[in-house]
């Protein structure tokens, strides 16, 4: 097992790890919209929440010699099941014809009042 850790995307808020390698695979822990640099939570609407949060992931992806183009599976995380389609059309900018499992669950509430997470796990090179 090895951790990856990045300055790409935000340091652990909590007793985490921003990823895992293990087994041939990478499991990634779920990215809110947090600039890297400053630590602060991203003040706008879901979709430019769900823009960073991507661009979060792909920092931790290429910290890993990986990509999106392996990732096999997400989980998106929503406040609001109604941002779903708003969610989706930035989502999918980030994946070409080969698009990995998914499942979206509706919470309650999400770290530092986030609209949306997503973890992923991808293969690795």
């Amino acid at each position: 097992m090895q951790v990856i850790v990045t300055d790409k995307a935000p340091a652990a808020i909590g007793p985490y790890s921003q990823a895992v390698k293990a087994g041939g695979l990478l499991f990634c822990s779920g990215q809110i919209a947090l600039d890297p640099v400053s630590g602060e939570m991203l003040q706008g609407t879901v979709e430019e929440e769900t823009r960073q949060v991507m661009e979060n992931l792909r920092g931790v992806l290429e910290a890993a010699d990986t990509g999106f183009e392996r990732v096999v599976k997400t989980t998106i995380y929503l406040t609001d099941m109604a941002d779903f389609p708003a969610v989706n059309q930035v989502y999918a900018n980030f994946f070409d014809e080969l698009k990995p499992a998914r499942a979206t669950v509706g919470v309650a509430a999400l770290p530092r009042g986030a609209k949306v997470e997503v973890e992923a796990v991808a293969l690795l090179p």
